[in-house]
């Protein structure tokens, strides 16, 4: 008699050349990720190549009941390290059904940006660091922390070894090996300074594939979480108090600024990041006021600021960068809860076709 585990794990491959795909889109508030498969004739790499399909976008909070279908349009394809084999993970944006974008797509204006020839011929790479907090299902209290109660101060955990210091290690190394697997290009994990918070880095990627990425290592969080019975929180100040928040810290390059001289490049760019301050503040995330406070290794959500290996400013610029004369910045303000198309194609459009 076969186990539910064996069912889960047969390889598909033995008996038949078709395969399983699972679309996953973005809900209607904006962090919520919905995904659900289709059986295809056989195995695909190109995502022009895979079939548009539909959803029911009322229950989604994307459309009304009497006008509910929405569209998905297939963007880009990830291994599925769930059902392995030749089986894929779709990251999709949403249409109406006349192929207008709808309110809640934002890969689709960051997309128009991205292939604006200015901004491609910077060739602008990405490496998005994303805090999260993992908490117990029933209590929704952070993984580690008694219930109802408070470990010790902060200090210990960041980088910790140990079962009093690093909760909920094998969720988090589950997924850093989901992620390479799945092509996601994820470039390290560590634990944070609040215990039961980890943070994973994806990049260097180029343009609207940063966004792509991010998205889709958070779908295969959402689900190793699932499997876990522990609840992931992209909350940017999960719990209130003298604990970290959690943030998106984007580093972020262009040609420019890579080649000699991009140190000049770079300080202009964070002057126009500047002027702009309020509107990227809007955009980079929902209650980023509770976290950007000016404590805990944050400025302060009014004020901008930049500085060499500060992490009280709101653009950090590495010792390696001043020291070389080019290389990278790191905008700091982004909330854990960002939408990574948004956050990286505004600050392509603002440093680099200078929209202020």
């Amino acid at each position: 008699m076969s186990l539910l585990s064996d069912l889960i794990n047969l390889d598909l491959s033995d008996s038949t050349e078709k395969i399983i795909a699972e679309y996953v889109w973005i809900g209607g508030s904006g962090m919520d990720l919905r995904s659900k498969a289709r059986t295809l004739s056989k195995p695909v790499s190109d995502p022009s190549k895979l079939p548009k399909w539909n959803y029911d976008g009322s229950s989604t909070g994307q459309a009304p009941g009497e006008d509910s279908e929405v569209i998905l349009y297939p963007q880009a394809i990830f291994r599925d390290p769930f059902r392995r084999g030749n089986n894929i993970l779709v990251m999709c944006d949403a249409y109406t059904p006349a192929g207008e974008p709808i309110l809640t797509n934002k890969r689709h204006s960051a997309a128009k940006i991205f292939s604006h020839p200015d901004v491609a011929a910077e060739v602008p790479w990405y490496g998005i660091e994303q805090e999260y907090t993992l908490l117990q299902k029933e209590v929704k209290w952070p993984l580690g922390w008694p219930t109802g109660g408070y470990p010790g101060p902060q200090g210990p955990y960041y980088c910790g070894i140990g079962a009093d210091k690093a909760f909920g290690r094998d969720i988090v190394d589950a997924h850093y090996k989901a992620c390479l697997y799945a092509g996601i290009n994820i470039s390290g994990i560590n634990g944070e300074v609040m215990p039961g918070q980890w943070e994973f880095q994806v990049g260097p990627a180029v343009g609207i594939s940063a966004g792509d990425e991010l998205w889709i290592a958070r779908y295969i969080l959402e689900r190793i979480t699932e499997i876990a019975g522990v609840v992931v929180s992209f909350d940017p100040k999960p719990i209130q108090g003298d604990w970290n928040g959690a943030g998106a810290h984007t580093n972020y390059s262009t040609k420019s600024m890579r080649e000699d001289g991009g140190f000049e490049v770079i300080k202009k760019a964070i002057e126009k990041l500047g002027l702009r301050h309020k509107e990227h503040i809007a955009a980079y995330g929902e209650g980023n006021e509770r976290r950007l406070t000016g404590k805990h290794e944050t400025a302060d959500i009014n004020t901008f600021k930049w500085g060499v290996a500060n992490r009280g400013a709101s653009i950090r610029v590495g010792r390696d960068t001043e020291k070389e004369g080019k290389g990278y910045f790191e905008d700091r303000r982004p909330a854990s809860n960002m939408d990574p198309h948004v956050v990286t194609s505004m600050i392509a459009e603002t440093t680099i076709l200078g929209k202020h």
